[in-house]
């Protein structure tokens, strides 16, 4: 695993500030803003926010050594994958009046920030995954905060962009390294060229996130199988 790829980074400040512009953002909002369509298909503004406050559940039994508690609630709940837990976090707060939605994300993820830093980045925590470093499932956390926050279309200052797509480009690279990914990548001037079995091509930086995340333009070029094999955080 090619932890080396991070150094320098403190996960936990990347973190703190991806949830500072989605609350920043969130709380900006008025009336009609909150059903604006999303990118994630089907979801809109304030479904995202209701994803965001459900999957506090995972982190806190991540960090609370309680899954099978979570188990146990899905499964009464009839929920037995991944994407139906999404939707059951998001249809389970549509009736409920969004101040009270953004509350419970503000709380429940406050905690989880400050309890994965009380932890240290080499302690370990329970994932799906089995036990797992503190720090790279803080890198977790903070891709999925900036891809939702590009999903709603949180602003970005111009100043701060460079810095967050490149970080966001390295959680990639580790990632698909963590999952043995058969593509290769090398940074270049500007992007990223990326190899899969013959076929090659060169991102931007920006492109290589979101094709990381499973996020690249329909319309984009990419080879399809170089496309499918960069998705690994989405």
């Amino acid at each position: 695993m090619n932890a080396e790829i991070l150094r320098g980074l403190d996960p936990f400040d990347i973190l703190d500030a991806e949830a500072a512009r989605l609350d920043a953002y969130f709380a900006s909002l008025t009336g009609p803003d909150w059903d604006h369509a999303s990118r994630c298909e089907g979801w809109s503004v304030r479904d995202v926010l209701a994803h965001l406050a459900g999957e506090e559940l995972y982190n806190h039994a991540c960090l609370d050594d309680d899954l099978e508690g979570m188990f146990a609630i899905l499964e009464k709940e009839g929920i037995d994958e991944l994407s139906a837990f999404n939707d059951w976090c998001v249809q389970r707060r549509r009736g409920l009046p969004v101040g009270e939605v953004l509350a419970e994300w503000r709380e429940k993820n406050g905690d989880t920030r400050r309890r994965m830093r009380d932890l240290g980045g080499t302690a370990t925590i329970a994932t799906m995954a089995g036990p797992y470093p503190v720090g790279a499932q803080t890198f977790h956390y903070a891709s999925e905060y900036a891809t939702h926050a590009d999903d709603v279309n949180v602003p970005v200052e111009p100043g701060e962009e460079p810095n967050r797509t490149s970080w966001r480009a390295h959680v990639g690279i580790f990632v698909l390294d963590e999952q043995d990914a058969p593509v290769r990548v090398e940074e270049i001037a500007g992007g990223f060229r990326v190899e899969l079995d013959g076929r090659s091509a060169e991102l931007s930086s920006a492109d290589f996130v979101d094709a990381t995340t499973g996020r690249l333009g329909r319309d984009h070029t990419l080879d399809p199988e170089l496309r499918s094999a960069l998705v690994c955080l989405a």
